[in-house]
């Protein structure tokens, strides 16, 4: 009732004075360039007053107003805008034809003032000078931005040349929304996904909610180190048997770890854990890449410090770069228990009051059925790092938007979500555990023009010139963050037996 109120005083209302019948609609006419009803231009609907062809009270009255006019009451709480999408979406279904583009540009619109807002607050962030929601149709708009209107297909084709695609006949586009602000770190994250599951975005932004109204999430990075494992053929299990005992004499690994690091400005070799399997041995190199994800930075300096093995070790045969004990792109013991690329947890305490508000369940609800499902029945279903809901879900749609290897999914999906009651029983802390969030802010996709946006709107695009591997770091938080959201989110759904009807009323 009050934004219809709003919307009607705002179609009759100009620089502050009442404006008579005719000269509103007259007014209406004027403005109506861009209208969220295709049909809002048409004179004889507007002269006699009648509903514009939206079949929407609510769309009909903003078609009178300017996207500024509609940012500002959407800032000022006056208007939701996941609401106008409800709106949008009626209207289509009533056989109508709304301008959802302008939704889009409104959306965009309010969104970059957000996230502006929210660097500003950041003391070691700056929102970037191009900015990756800019509205503009010129070359540097369409070199910088997510795209939502123009696509500039020919800069498109040259990033992808000899990069990232060959053959290449088209793209698939992908919407991309976006879930927050999840309030994590002290920061607050309006996160990027790009999926086409119907609900998945408006489940997780419940998470994100009830996160930042419980005070806010902690990430942390307790492990990292991209890896790669070369597989050798010696003459017999005792040459492998020396081999794995001349790498772990200090004296010998140090010279290993020269060789590797010659090769890189960002590779930093910590260990080699030797696997021995009669004369095979594989050889697991862990190191740091930087920034970047690593795989061909580790593998490059793999090739070097093979090289160096093979001084006291002519006889051995390389059979592959790769021995599957990295372990890449497979599910694996190894990557679960000792982790790859970036170890990540991230928590937070809820309160019941936002439970039962917001999540519509209770602490003890909660609790009980994450033992039952990700506990009790990942051991039943003998699942390897698939103690959780939906993680997949997240990660997925995070690697997509942001340029990262989404056949890595297989790997960084592996989760464990822990629910405990705390607090006499009154609040819930919830945890998710990922050991293997394998993911870069350089190299592969990630500097395609919107896949570096969507970066950008994490302000976590590109090298970080100072420290050297944080950005990388800060993206991995932020999968966990999103992951904890969208954990919390589905679980309670499954708590309250709400997911079918959420499913049937988005995802159709």
């Amino acid at each position: 009732m009050f934004l219809r109120t709003f919307a009607t005083k705002r179609l009759l209302t100009h620089s502050g004075k009442r404006l008579s019948g005719s000269r509103a609609h007259a007014r209406s006419a004027q403005r109506l360039s861009s209208p969220f009803s295709s049909d809002a231009g048409d004179a004889s609907s507007n002269e006699t007053g009648g509903k514009s062809q939206s079949k929407s009270d609510m769309l009909h009255s903003l078609a009178n107003l300017s996207d500024d006019e509609i940012v500002d009451a959407v800032n000022a709480g006056k208007i939701s805008q996941y609401k106008l999408e409800k709106e949008l979406k009626r209207s289509l279904e009533a056989g109508a034809d709304p301008d959802c583009h302008r939704a889009v540009r409104i959306r965009r619109k309010w969104l970059e003032g957000k996230i502006k807002a929210d660097f500003e607050s950041a003391s070691d962030k700056s929102f970037p000078s191009l900015s990756p929601l800019d509205l503009g149709e010129d070359a540097d708009a369409l070199a910088s931005a997510l795209p939502y209107g123009k696509f500039d297909f020919h800069n498109f084709y040259q990033q992808v040349l000899g990069k990232n695609c060959e053959n290449v006949i088209g793209y698939v586009p992908i919407p991309v929304g976006f879930v927050g602000p999840l309030k994590m770190n002290g920061r607050d994250y309006n996160i990027p996904l790009a999926t086409t599951e119907g609900a998945l975005l408006a489940s997780t932004n419940r998470g994100c909610r009830a996160i930042t109204l419980s005070g806010g999430a902690s990430s942390f990075v307790f492990n990292d180190g991209m890896t790669r494992a070369p597989v050798l053929l010696l003459p017999s299990a005792e040459r492998a048997c020396a081999m794995k005992e001349w790498i772990e004499d200090p004296s010998n690994f140090e010279r290993i770890k020269a060789g590797f690091e010659s090769t890189t400005n960002f590779g930093k070799l910590q260990r080699i854990k030797c696997s021995i399997a009669g004369r095979h041995i594989f050889l697991r190199f862990i190191c740091t890449t930087g920034d970047a994800m690593g795989m061909n930075m580790i593998s490059k300096g793999c090739m070097e410090a093979l090289s160096i093995i093979r001084d006291p070790f002519p006889d051995y045969e390389l059979l592959a770069v790769s021995g599957n004990v990295c372990t890449d792109k497979k599910p694996s013991a190894v990557n679960w228990i000792e982790g790859r690329g970036k170890s990540v947890t991230a928590e937070i305490v809820l309160s019941s009051k936002v439970i039962v508000d917001v999540l519509k369940c209770t602490v003890q609800s909660l609790v009980q059925l994450n033992t039952a499902k990700n506990l009790v029945g990942s051991a039943v279903a003998g699942s390897l790092g698939g103690n959780n809901a939906h993680a997949s879900n997240v990660v997925t749609a995070m690697f997509l938007a942001t340029g990262q290897d989404p056949a890595q999914n297989v790997e960084s999906s592996n989760c464990v979500t822990l629910m405990e009651a705390v607090n006499d029983g009154n609040d819930l802390h919830v945890s998710v555990t990922l050991p293997v969030v394998e993911v870069g802010t350089v190299g592969g996709g990630t500097g395609l023009t919107a896949q570096k946006a969507c970066l950008e709107m994490l302000g976590v695009a590109g090298a970080n010139r100072e420290n050297p591997g944080e950005n990388a770091k800060e993206l991995a938080k932020v999968v966990a963050g999103a992951v904890l959201a969208g954990e919390i989110s589905l679980m309670s759904a499954l708590a309250s037996n709400h997911l079918v009807s959420a499913h049937m009323k988005l995802n159709r």
